[in-house]
């Protein structure tokens, strides 16, 4: 993604979630995003290179990706290839539909591109791809009133070709409107910054021609942003829309929104875009927020019955305390009542063991160098994680 300026506008900063409930089923959906699928999904991201669009690197994420749909459950059958040219260079989007049961030609599009430029493009963007693979994940068996089309575009970095060719020439045909398009959630670069304080997300509305579609952006955005409050623990800003894989979407006059890190990073589009430098807990945060978001906007079923294991084993945790933190020798863990059997580990950003206890509820942590970790309790084959802070 490139965004040459900032603009923040604190008149809807902030919303109140008056407006849309809290629904508890929801929450507890979004509290299945799992700090180690993230970490996974990014680390495994790093590992496929710089993913210029046109090259084997690009080719081999375009194939990762769709694995990771199928491990998930999804069939073949709803997963499609969109093939397209930058001049002598072809390429691929990968787009999987999920079916609505009371709107099933009506789509909620959430997207993100799988490309990138002189670097492994982790935040820009890996951070995006991984959060919407984590919410088809938790997400396939639930019903949901819309349908859902997750979609990873190629060629956005040279200037978002994919999502051009895929809205001229799949959504619209000839000009012509092809796809019921209820709106498009892109989520771009929110990989943060190792070590910055990062608590607010950008929200992203639109406020650019065509002004057909600027109110419903807002309103939409305001919801989103209001997701985002009752589902995780990010406060919110607003962003203008610009420059990514949502406006060939905006041109046509369809209804926009999505995410941006707030505290701009500045590592994208370098080789510095690394999982050493972005901040992976801000990415799991991110991944809740848009898990609750993308319930509310496709009308998901709010009974818990279908998938009530999962759910009651996530709440079993939900009040665990870790504590200092930041920390300096030594970190408390206060659990509930019922739970006595678990291990705690802390492991570096790469996923490095250096620390693992068992039933240990106080941590020695004053070997440990000042710095960011992972620490990870397992219990009842459930896993709950938290960024550690260090200080000294």
């Amino acid at each position: 993604m490139k965004k040459l300026t900032t603009l923040l506008f604190t008149a809807f900063a902030f919303y109140s979630t008056d407006a849309q409930s809290f629904i508890q089923t929801y929450q507890d959906r979004a509290n299945q995003v799992t700090q180690s699928n993230i970490t996974t999904y990014l680390q495994q991201f790093q590992n496929l290179g710089v993913k210029t669009t046109g090259s084997s690197n690009n080719v081999a994420t375009r194939n990762w990706i769709k694995n990771k749909y199928l491990s998930y459950g999804y069939s073949s059958s709803q997963i499609q290839e969109d093939s397209f040219n930058i001049g002598s260079v072809s390429s691929k989007n990968l787009i999987i539909t999920k079916t609505g049961t009371v709107y099933p030609d009506k789509y909620v599009i959430i997207c993100g591109h799988f490309d990138s430029i002189y670097g492994p493009g982790v935040s820009d963007n890996g951070s995006g791809t991984s959060i919407i693979m984590e919410a088809a994940r938790i997400l396939r068996n639930i019903p949901t009133e819309y349908s859902i089309k997750f979609i990873h575009f190629s060629g956005e970095e040279q200037g978002l070709y994919g999502s051009k060719h895929y809205v001229n020439n799949v959504a619209y045909q000839n000009g012509v409107r092809k796809l019921d398009i209820k709106l498009v959630f892109n989520i771009d670069q929110v990989g943060g910054e190792l070590g910055n304080n990062n608590t607010v997300i950008f929200c992203d509305q639109d406020m650019g021609s065509p002004s057909s579609n600027n109110a419903a952006s807002q309103a939409v955005t305001q919801q989103l942003a209001t997701c985002t409050s009752l589902y995780s623990p990010l406060q919110t800003d607003i962003d203008p829309a610009y420059a990514s894989d949502y406006m060939p979407f905006e041109d046509k006059g369809e209804v926009i929104t999505g995410f941006y890190e707030y505290t701009r990073s500045y590592n994208e589009h370098s080789s510095s875009d690394t999982f050493a430098n972005i901040d992976p807990v801000y990415v799991y945060n991110v991944g809740k927020a848009t898990v609750g978001a993308l319930q509310h906007f496709a009308v998901a079923l709010e009974s818990n019955m279908l998938d009530t294991k999962e759910e009651s084993t996530q709440n079993s945790l939900e009040n665990i305390k870790i504590y200092p933190n930041p920390v300096k020798d030594l970190l408390n863990i206060e659990l509930p009542h019922k739970v006595n059997d678990f291990t705690f580990e802390i492991t570096d950003l790469l996923g490095h063991s250096l620390i693992k206890e068992k039933n240990s509820t106080q941590i020695d942590t004053s070997k440990l160098i000042n710095g960011a970790y992972i620490g990870i309790l397992k219990s009842n084959e459930q896993t709950i994680t938290r960024k550690i802070l260090i200080e000294k």
